[in-house]
């Protein structure tokens, strides 16, 4: 078994990108595994996996390796990202049951993606600068037209469809070519 050497976990802990990568790659498999095992799902336990490693080196100056071994610190960051993933599994399935109960199958997949998205584009709004953001969140959280969004933040309505259409465009890059939702509102913003 490859042991990790004190050096290395030291530069670690003082942030060497080198020394975690060290780590990742000694580690990485192991934590996939038990991630894979618990969750029995590919793409939920790569999630797991890359959530580990980030929390360890966001967190990499509270270890102690005198009271631990780096394997045994990884594993407890492990556990409670599997138990992240598997309560909000739960809390999805919860969700989607008292949808249905409501409305159709095909409906709870619908709003499941459509909260999936609104999500995405959230965090990707962070992303962009301030105008071109708030006439993103006017016209996608607010369902404004683009005039009014041009009256509302008393700009030409050339500017409002320009922001639009230049931040559609980034999100598009950002989510991929397969986003027929925003091919439509690019459309639209022409």
């Amino acid at each position: 078994m490859n042991v990790i050497d004190g050096d290395t976990i030291e530069r670690f802990r003082h942030g060497d990108g080198a020394a975690f990568e060290v780590i990742f790659r000694r580690y990485a498999s192991l934590v996939y595994t038990v991630a894979r095992r618990a969750l029995r799902d590919v793409a939920e336990a790569e999630d797991v996996t890359q959530q580990v490693f980030v929390a360890a080196w966001q967190s990499r100056v509270r270890f102690r390796p005198e009271t631990a071994h780096v394997s045994s610190w990884l594993m407890g960051i492990t556990r409670h990202k599997i138990m992240d993933a598997q309560a909000a599994w739960t809390r999805r399935a919860r969700i989607e049951r008292e949808l249905e109960a409501h409305t159709g199958p095909a409906d709870v997949r619908d709003v499941a993606d459509d909260l999936a998205l609104h999500r995405w584009v959230g965090a990707q709004l962070g992303e962009l600068a301030d105008m071109p953001r708030r006439v993103l969140q006017l016209a996608f959280y607010e369902d404004l037209t683009h005039a009014q969004i041009a009256a509302r933040l008393d700009l030409p309505l050339g500017t409002v469809k320009s922001h639009i259409r230049r931040s559609l465009i980034r999100l598009r890059s950002s989510l991929g070519e397969g986003s027929r939702l925003i091919d439509v509102e690019l459309a639209e913003s022409a």
